[in-house]
């Protein structure tokens, strides 16, 4: 199993590899997807309890201590990586495909955007 403490780049690709490997020798099976989209939205919720209270408006309790989004945002990632095996999705592929859609579609509309200025 890859160790996870390496610090090379990592594709889109090794991450689905590795995500794939670990379920099999460690996780013993993949959740169905509607238990990995529940927990999809979790994780994308505890992600935005970070976000709201460290760049919005709203401040930490004082019984909560100030976190880093970046578990949170790894965790977000770890799951789209079991959706997308699960679902026979090459995320490189389509990673690929949603850039050049975006590229194509917005080509002028930020540009021209007079609210970003």
């Amino acid at each position: 199993m890859p160790n996870s403490t390496h610090t090379a780049p990592l594709s889109l690709q090794q991450a689905q590899k590795e995500v794939d490997q670990w379920i099999k020798q460690i996780g013993i099976r993949y959740f169905d997807p509607l238990t990995n989209m529940a927990l999809l939205t979790e994780e994308v919720g505890e992600l935005a309890r970070i976000v709201a209270r460290t760049y919005g408006e709203q401040s930490w309790k004082k019984t909560e201590r100030p976190q880093s989004p970046d578990e949170e945002l790894a965790d977000v990632f770890w799951i789209v990586c079991c959706l997308a095996n699960q679902m026979g999705v090459d995320l490189t592929t389509a990673f690929r495909r949603n850039i050049q859609k975006k590229t194509q579609r917005d080509a002028l509309r930020h540009k021209n955007n007079t609210k970003l200025r």
